[in-house]
């Protein structure tokens, strides 16, 4: 029953907070499914709650999604126990299905390895509580039951999961350390893209620091991200004016990348094929035990292949 204190909030915020087991997702999933009803009556997710409502909530099982079927789709497990899985994202791996990408992402690898993953926060992308775009590698944290979903989403939402991503840059920053605290918005014009937008986005900010330096040309940076804004590293060095090597969106352009060989002491150097971005360390408290949890995770080949290379070269 509604108390006097919690009159209007949100029915799927209020069966949220007093089911500890179900996330909002599965929430308004159930919702929809009529299983959630306010004085026996059918009610939408965005219905505010009076003192003395009644609540009542039938559990059934997630809906399944016949048209994400599971297949293997390579990836590291770091961690794994009950409630959650620690995995190692390799490059050019899709988090989630979306237009283009059917078939193949993590999430259909994802329920090839837990069979019993499906309809958890969401039916498309099942026990994703965050993500990494397709090409950049690294840490992720999949919740396998509501309760953890429900506890490490709200970990990122508040800022309080620790993430330091490696990347390798163009150019040397004149300092070894700094922050970047700009807006990042959808792009005005290129609707796929984001943005630095003083005017309409959202707060956005990095805090940086350099490792080491290569030629005089590139260079290798530890970035630690207080907010989660989507492309958020790419789009803040880039603003900089030290972009990602290899980033065919917030580098030096899509043309310009695709058709130029890197070089430095006269020296062709090995391809480049994507974004030289890495979710280095993962840090954030078990959702259920609440111990503390910290992970790192090395290079994929292509990344650690270059970086030998140019570190061959600056010893000459």
């Amino acid at each position: 029953m509604v108390g006097k204190d919690q009159e209007g909030t949100r029915l799927d915020i209020f069966v949220a907070l007093h089911i500890q087991e179900l996330s909002r997702a599965r929430v308004q999933q159930l919702i929809k499914q009529d299983c959630i009803r306010v004085n026996e009556i059918s009610s939408k997710s965005g219905y505010r709650v009076r003192e003395g409502d009644k609540i009542r909530v039938r559990f059934v099982a997630p809906e399944s999604r016949l048209d994400i079927a599971p297949e293997q789709v390579p990836f590291d497990v770091v961690y794994e126990d009950d409630s959650l899985l620690v995995l190692n994202k390799p490059p050019g791996v899709v988090v989630h299905p979306a237009p283009g990408h059917h078939t193949g992402t993590l999430v259909h690898g994802l329920l090839y390895y837990c069979k019993d993953l499906a309809g958890i926060g969401g039916q498309l992308r099942p026990g994703i509580v965050h993500r990494l775009d397709k090409d950049t590698s690294g840490l992720m944290v999949v919740a396998k039951t509501e309760r953890a979903f429900k506890g490490l989403a709200g970990q990122f939402r508040s800022g309080k999961v620790k993430k330091e991503y490696h990347a390798l840059v163009h150019g040397i920053p004149r300092a070894v350390c700094g922050s970047i605290e700009v807006p990042i918005g959808r792009h005005r014009k290129k609707r796929k893209e984001m943005a630095v937008d003083m005017e309409k986005g959202s707060h956005a900010a990095s805090d940086w620091r350099k490792i080491e330096d290569f030629l005089q040309t590139f260079s290798l940076l530890s970035v630690r991200i207080k907010t989660g804004r989507t492309h958020q590293i790419r789009v803040h060095l880039s603003y900089i004016g030290h972009p990602v090597v290899g980033d065919p969106v917030y580098g030096y352009g899509r043309n310009w990348w695709k058709g130029r060989k890197f070089s430095a002491k006269g020296e062709i150097l090995s391809p480049v094929t994507r974004q030289m971005l890495h979710a280095h360390a993962l840090g954030f408290s078990h959702p259920i035990t609440k111990k503390e949890m910290m992970f790192e995770v090395g290079y994929p080949d292509d990344m650690k292949d270059f970086l030998r290379e140019l570190e061959s070269l600056e010893r000459g």
